[in-house]
């Protein structure tokens, strides 16, 4: 039944968009793996919108920021966030605020691209030791590498380690972003972008258009389809959020979408999420469906997408406590263009949405990252300029 459906909505796709059906040839999968039977393609713009969230308390933690990209807690109660265009900023457990010191000399900036996403270490507690996802520039080369620091205990400087992973494509900073996760194993997922090439999101060999899947030390993790490469899952067009979901161990990427189509995708090691973007040799055609299933056998179907109508979604969490009442376990996503968060209640199976509604709307401007905490809070970052805020945002459930 899922087969017949995804061959539908590609033969739906190809009318709406004329595709001429002689360019629907058939090509091999680069994974040695059948993934068609994943996703049940629930993108549907019937999905009912409950208004049921509980109100929601809002409180600045560190203001006049400039694009400010991520934001995690440690242990210890301290927030720290980065400016896209550079610069670490920290709110102590005690309420004081100031930036973090850091060699940021290579740094490199330019449109989407700059200092992206933060994970903490699984060991941050006993290592201190935190990674970034940031543009590189020096000795010839120009990429996008995760960074590894240690921050010292008052949080007045983070110092240098080792570049844990290098050679993430990057031109002219289109697409790409990129977004870390630290899965409950140890191991770091990243999200990467497609850096607006035609042939990125569907090469094997290219780190962009992803999620990698590595160890601590960079090292390909166990159960990737390659065990010589970071790649775990390949055709995307920007995937800037990743969430694992408590107590099942499944991992989302929210993927951002064309002129439609913002994806929420479970991912599946070696599976293809059917983005491709050269119909047109040598020109990056964005025309073309966000998973295409004619052009992609076995492409897997979104667990939801947006639809006609974008709301560019830039991250992605699971929220979780008794305040959020019926949506405890809900998927969350920061909405860039809407302006708000998205709710997203899963089915129990995880492929698909059952039930939606959204918070904050139209009240703190673009909604960037949601990052959860301890206590049942979401840390929020905005994107609206050089009047950016971390917020932390309080279900009263």
């Amino acid at each position: 039944m899922r087969q017949s459906k995804l061959a539908a909505l590609a033969l739906a796709t190809t009318a709406v968009l004329g595709l001429p059906t002689a360019q629907a040839t058939a090509q091999p999968s680069p994974f040695p793996f059948d993934t068609g039977s994943l996703g049940s393609g629930s993108g549907d713009p019937e999905i009912p919108t409950e208004d049921t969230l509980p109100d929601l308390t809002v409180t600045p933690l560190l203001e006049g920021l400039d694009h400010p990209w991520d934001a995690v807690q440690a242990p210890d109660g301290a927030v720290l966030t980065g400016q896209r265009s550079g610069g670490f900023f920290v709110r102590r457990a005690d309420g004081s605020t100031g930036p973090v010191a850091a060699d940021l000399a290579d740094l490199y900036v330019q449109s989407e691209t700059g200092l992206m996403g933060i994970a903490l270490a699984a060991d941050f507690a006993q290592s201190r030791r935190l990674y970034t996802c940031q543009g590189f520039q020096g000795g010839g080369v120009t990429d996008i590498r995760i960074q590894s620091w240690t921050v010292d205990s008052a949080w007045t400087e983070l110092t240098r380690g080792a570049a844990v992973l290098t050679g993430i494509p990057v031109q002219d900073g289109r697409h790409g972003g990129c977004r870390i996760l630290t899965a409950a194993d140890g191991t770091l997922f990243v999200g990467t972008g497609d850096t607006a090439a035609p042939g990125v999101p569907q090469d094997p060999n290219s780190l962009g258009g992803k999620t990698l899947h590595i160890n601590p030390d960079g090292t390909p993790a166990a159960g990737n389809p390659n065990a010589a490469s970071p790649v775990y899952t390949l055709g995307h067009r920007n995937a800037q959020g990743l969430a694992q979901q408590p107590g099942t161990g499944r991992v989302y990427a929210v993927d951002q979408g064309t002129t439609r189509d913002d994806e929420v995708n479970l991912l599946v090691a070696g599976g293809n999420y059917g983005y491709k973007p050269d119909r047109i040799p040598g020109i990056y055609d964005e025309s073309v469906p966000m998973t295409d299933p004619v052009r992609v056998p076995g492409a897997i179907a979104a667990v939801w997408s947006s639809g006609s109508t974008t709301l560019a979604t830039g991250s992605g969490a699971f929220v979780s406590g008794s305040g959020w009442g019926p949506w405890n376990g809900a998927f969350v996503m920061g909405g860039l263009k809407t302006k708000q968060l998205i709710f997203l209640r899963l089915a129990a199976d995880g492929q698909s949405v059952t039930a939606q509604t959204f918070g904050l709307q139209d009240q703190y401007g673009r909604l960037r990252s949601v990052t959860p905490t301890p206590d049942g809070s979401l840390l929020v970052t905005t994107d609206n300029g050089d009047t950016d805020q971390v917020l932390r945002v309080t279900p009263q459930g």
